[in-house]
């Protein structure tokens, strides 16, 4: 047998008076955050729907948990008593009669335990989606190169004509990128011009061609005023004369 050196002196066997307390050796098979982590593996290891949760059996389950956390170390279970105490709660109030009139969502005894254990869970996943993600010094490391402290100087680079050139060209393709075709709805109807001429012009007088015309309108309003003047031509709604040549053109309605 080895020898084993305690404080420097040397054990070739185990003393006979030897004492080891009895919580010198702690074996934890499962460990668990709190009583909804507890009551959360329960109805996960027996494949239970967490929306509607047998009582009398998770129940039955969580409390034999509870006294064996009891029988190792009573200070630990604090938590989890309350925990029983709201599962016999709920239990107890599944036994009695619902009234008819009540909802059957709000008349559930275990809705708002439901919602806990559900609000637990997707924390319990957020956290373990975190933990799952890498970390620096477990699966990251960060080289450190040390350096000795001495100052480069780098002339800065020389910038040519044809540098600034290319420059401009990115930045007009990046733009270019980026142009629209917008349309718009022509404020200017050829049709409501041709009524507008209509109602200016008589079958008893003569109108003056540029009296049709708003200079306001732009070069737009123009062209749409002509257009809506050859088109009451064509169809013979107004009649043009001129008396002769370059003198102004007048036009009538027709009868």
């Amino acid at each position: 047998m080895s020898a084993v050196f305690v404080r420097g002196e040397e054990w070739a066997k185990i003393p006979a008076d030897l004492y080891i307390p009895p919580d010198a050796l702690e074996v934890i098979l499962e460990a668990f955050a709190g009583p909804l982590d507890l009551l959360l593996y329960l109805i996960r290891r027996d494949n239970i729907n967490i929306l509607d949760i047998p009582m009398a059996e998770v129940t039955r389950q969580y409390i034999s948990y509870v006294e064996l956390m009891k029988a190792v170390k009573l200070e630990l279970a604090a938590d989890y008593l309350v925990m029983a105490a709201m599962l016999a709660e709920i239990k107890s109030r599944m036994l009695l009669p619902r009234q008819a009139s009540v909802d059957a969502e709000e008349a559930d005894p275990r809705a708002e335990l439901v919602r806990r254990l559900l609000d637990y869970e997707r924390y319990q996943a957020a956290c373990e989606n975190l933990d799952g993600r890498p970390r620096i010094g477990r699966e990251l490391y960060v080289p450190v190169i040390p350096m000795d402290g001495r100052a480069l100087d780098r002339a800065p680079p020389q910038v040519s004509l044809d540098n600034l050139l290319d420059a401009l060209r990115v930045v007009l393709q990046r733009e270019s990128a980026f142009a629209h075709h917008r349309v718009m709805r022509e404020p200017l109807s050829v049709r409501e011009r041709m009524t507008l001429i209509l109602d200016t012009v008589r079958t008893d007088d003569f109108t003056e061609f540029s009296a049709l015309f708003t200079v306001g309108e732009g070069r737009r309003g123009i062209v749409v005023t002509f257009l809506a003047i050859l088109e009451l031509v064509r169809e013979s709604l107004v009649t043009l004369v001129q008396n002769e040549a370059f003198a102004p053109i007048h036009l009538k309605a027709a009868a």
